[in-house]
């Protein structure tokens, strides 16, 4: 059970935490052997009204608080800080009070003597598997600040990365959603309430301002249903592709689409190459490099490649031959890899194939850009333009008419 506390330390300065324990007696116990004084403890989640409640979806960690907490987590082991105090210290400073609650159970149980990494699977919602394994090789070798230091420049570049392509994105889906209100509100709106005068007319409609008219009548007559529709069909959905089956689907789905299936790809092949690099250059040994590699990439058939590949590297096969034979990887990586192979200098290679394809998302969010943009404006301008002529022109007609 765990076990939120507010104690004094020996000089007076209010120290607060958690501990795991049995019982609550335990966790006294436990603290009062540590030479701390208790204020008040609780079980975690159990008490402290509504302010103190552990909300799920509020307890969040993102990868941006990651790179910071990794950034400072090398200078500080670097300056030969003891991790009890670093924890300690960025627990208490951190902005995110999350994470800075995440930190100071990590100093507890360092203090109780855990190693870091064996604390810091009790927080997998902050450290993932490939964070962790990477910290227990740099407590093996002994080099801790300059595996924090690795994984800082690899979140970094990771992190850059991701925000580049999600940051694309935001003028193209404003673009679409303002395309989407301003029909919608025609649709709902104007035209209703031109439609009437038009029929009153009794001249005869153009076919394109009769398919306006058609839909603007279903849309507000049925316009609830499609929506109710709408929604259901896109949670059952959402639901099919949280399953095994559908997430391999969608997976393929998103390397089958034109033009994005080529920026997926290189994604994932700048991911794969610079976590293997990170962590052969760490001293993690090559299967379980592979291993957390496909826990690292998200998407179900680099994960299958990558899973058959593990099992070829133990029956006695080198990496490029494992991974050959999938076109999902280019045979010019395969060529480089096992340069790198017979030349002893796989990391080197990796780390040049990760810069490599990083470069190419760069250029291929920067180009899809290039094009979403103008392909968005000329789209919502004809749609707005086709609505508007469907109107004007019968009116203008009657009017001449008269």
């Amino acid at each position: 059970m765990l076990f939120n506390y507010k104690t004094v330390d020996e000089k007076g300065q209010e120290v607060a935490g958690a501990i795991d324990a049995v019982n609550v007696d335990s966790a006294i116990s436990g603290l009062q052997r540590r030479g701390l004084t208790i204020v008040s403890i609780h079980e975690a989640g159990k008490s402290g009204g509504v302010l103190n409640m552990n909300i799920k979806w509020l307890d969040h960690v993102s990868n941006k608080d990651i790179v910071i907490l990794s950034r400072q987590l090398s200078t500080l082991f670097g300056a030969q800080v003891s991790a009890m105090r670093i924890f300690r210290l960025l627990g208490a400073e951190a902005d995110n009070k999350v994470l800075g609650r995440h930190l100071l159970e990590l100093a507890d149980d360092v203090q109780s003597g855990s190693s870091i990494s064996d604390a810091m699977k009790k927080h997998p919602k902050v450290f993932s598997e490939f964070y962790i394994s990477m910290i227990k090789a740099g407590e093996e070798s002994g080099k801790l600040d300059e595996t924090f230091a690795f994984l800082a420049d690899y979140l970094d570049r990771t992190y850059a990365l991701v925000s580049k392509a999600r940051s694309a994105l935001i003028y193209p889906a404003f673009v679409v959603v303002t395309m989407f209100t301003v029909m919608l509100l025609m649709f709902t709106i104007v035209i209703p309430k031109i439609a009437a005068i038009l029929t009153d007319s009794g001249e005869a409609l153009p076919i394109y301002t009769s398919i306006i008219l058609g839909i603007s009548n279903f849309i507000v007559h049925y316009g609830v249903v499609l929506a109710v529709i709408l929604v259901i069909a896109g949670y059952f959905t959402y639901r099919y592709i949280r399953t095994p089956a559908g997430s391999i689907a969608f997976d393929r789905f998103k390397l089958s689409i034109p033009y994005i299936s080529t920026l997926y790809r290189k994604l994932y092949l700048s991911r794969l190459s610079d976590n293997m690099n990170t962590m052969l250059v760490s001293g993690i040994p090559m299967i379980r490099a592979i291993e957390l590699t496909s826990s690292v990439i998200d998407n179900q058939i680099y994960k299958k490649i990558l899973a058959d590949a593990v099992e070829s590297v133990k029956g006695g096969k080198a990496v490029s031959e494992a991974l050959s034979g999938n076109k999902e990887i280019p045979g010019i990586m395969i060529q480089m890899m096992k340069v790198g192979e017979e030349s002893g200098d796989l990391g080197a290679i990796l780390k040049t194939l990760a810069a490599f394809y990083s470069r190419e998302v760069t250029t291929a969010v920067d180009n899809l850009v290039d094009l979403i943009e103008p392909a968005m404006i000329v789209v919502l301008g004809l749609g707005v333009g086709i609505l508007v002529a469907s109107v004007l022109v019968p009116i203008y007609n009657i009017a001449s008419a008269q």
